[in-house]
């Protein structure tokens, strides 16, 4: 029952000319396999930081939850607080690694979260851009002018820091950073961003970047479903075949299943277009081992090599393996 939650998928079905596609959700492991340990966290409040961005981390690792449970545990940074004036100690030097597995030790966490915010920028850049209009009422002859613009780039940059607190090791390091432009003419009815809020965004960017790095993630991918038949199919199996693939565009998967497999049977097996699409529901479902003896058993019908049957072998394989990894984290 567990598994089945984990596994909540998320479907959205696009009609193309040629084919159907559906937004299928995966569970994957931590970018960063050594934090699957270390779910009792401590945040420090970062070096310059008058973005936020110490509370979007705080809140992000807060908010994550997996299997309908919360994932971390924020311990509360006015307690830490606390015990940084009785220790008299300063935030501005917790940058230091034995300091900060000193003040892990105090608080009983696992991994401490530090940094800093090492750059908040704009640049507003004036310049000139042609336009043209019509002198007369065929267009036959262009005016040609310049209008003022203006063009505003903003950045923000952070150093991010995770200490494993019983063995003082980095686990994580890096440099986060997101950068924008917009442009606004004269001749347009438009605005530049606010500066503040832009950065205030980007903080929440980030906090989310790096706590996507050290938690499992759910990823979406476009799976395309066949709907033409391989075999000769009676006209009842054809309007099975559609009315399976409307299904799943409405995200009806238990229909669909019925469907596709009523296919199956009544192809005796025989159609790997019936065994592929129905592999792709059960994937979408959670159900991977199944799903993958569907495309075990497409790729033995197939005659010609068919595309979409060769990616989901090697995608299925890849789904198991990754699902495995993050229950796993999940469940240390």
């Amino acid at each position: 029952m567990y598994l089945k939650m984990i596994a909540l998928f998320s479907m959205t079905a696009l009609m193309s000319a040629c084919s159907t596609t559906t937004n299928i959700q995966y569970l994957e492991p931590a970018e960063i396999s050594q934090a699957a340990n270390l779910k009792q966290i401590s945040v420090n409040t970062f070096k310059d930081d008058s973005v936020g961005l110490t509370g979007n981390i705080e809140s992000k690792l807060s908010q994550t939850t997996l299997g309908g449970k919360p994932y971390f545990t924020v311990l509360n940074r006015t307690n830490i607080q606390q015990l940084l004036n009785e220790q008299k100690l300063q935030y501005s030097g917790l940058t230091d690694e034995k300091k900060s597995v000193q003040l892990g030790e105090l608080v009983g966490a696992q991994a401490f979260v530090s940094g800093e915010v090492i750059s908040k920028t704009y640049q507003d850049n004036r310049f000139r851009q042609k336009r043209s209009e019509c002198i007369d009422k065929k267009c036959k002859e262009l005016r040609y002018y310049h209008v003022l613009c203006k063009r505003r780039t903003i950045t923000l940059s952070a150093n991010i820091q995770m200490v494993e607190v019983e063995s003082s090791k980095v686990i994580y390091s890096d440099n986060l950073s997101r950068s924008d432009s917009w442009e606004r003419c004269s001749d347009r009815d438009s605005t530049l961003p606010s500066t503040t809020e832009t950065w205030r965004s980007f903080a929440n960017s980030i906090a989310s970047e790096f706590v996507n790095k050290i938690s499992p993630s759910y990823v979406y991918k476009n799976i395309t479903l066949l709907d033409d038949p391989d075999i000769r199919y009676s006209n009842l199996q054809e309007k099975t075949l559609e009315s399976g693939i409307e299904f799943v565009e409405s995200g009806r998967l238990d229909r669909a299943e019925t469907l596709f497999s009523q296919l199956v049977f009544d192809t005796q097996s025989l159609s790997y277009t019936a065994t592929y699409n129905l592999g792709v529901v059960k994937e979408a479902q959670g159900e991977y081992q199944e799903a993958r003896r569907l495309y075990l058993l497409s790729d033995q019908l197939q005659q010609t090599p068919v595309e979409e049957i060769n990616q989901a072998l090697v995608r299925i394989e890849r789904a198991i393996l990754k699902h495995q990894q993050a229950m796993t984290e999940i469940e240390r």
